[in-house]
């Protein structure tokens, strides 16, 4: 698998929320950290329990891919998520950078807009 593949197979496993494939694309020592809002974890069983925390406060959190770029071993990706908070369909934009290792993710390191949402209408 190349990166490119690797990185729209994880993106689609975060659209499922599918944590087992998530995880199996993760480096042991993987870091995910989102720089806006302040959360880090390191390792990757402390990396899966902590996406699986978002999960079970936004299940119907998607994302979708506006532009892709990688070289041999990173990406870098263009998003925009959309979500219910607070009873209210939300979007925001934001970037992840992927340093990868031996075809794994190593980082994933997330800078968005999150905490100034645009309303979706109803």
């Amino acid at each position: 698998m190349n990166v490119r593949q690797l990185i729209e197979r994880y993106n689609a496993a975060w659209n499922a929320q599918d944590l087992d494939t998530i995880h199996e694309l993760h480096d042991p020592d993987v870091v995910f950290h989102n720089h806006t809002a302040g959360e880090r974890a390191e390792g990757a069983e402390a990396v899966r329990d902590h996406i699986a925390r978002i999960f079970a406060n936004a299940p119907d959190l998607r994302f979708q891919t506006r532009d892709l770029r990688n070289g041999d071993d990173f990406a870098v990706c263009e998003w925009t998520a959309t979500a219910t908070r607070d009873g209210s369909r939300v979007e925001w934009d934001g970037v992840d950078v992927f340093p990868l290792r031996d075809g794994r993710i190593l980082r994933k390191d997330v800078y968005s807009a999150s905490h100034r949402p645009r309303a979706l209408p109803d």
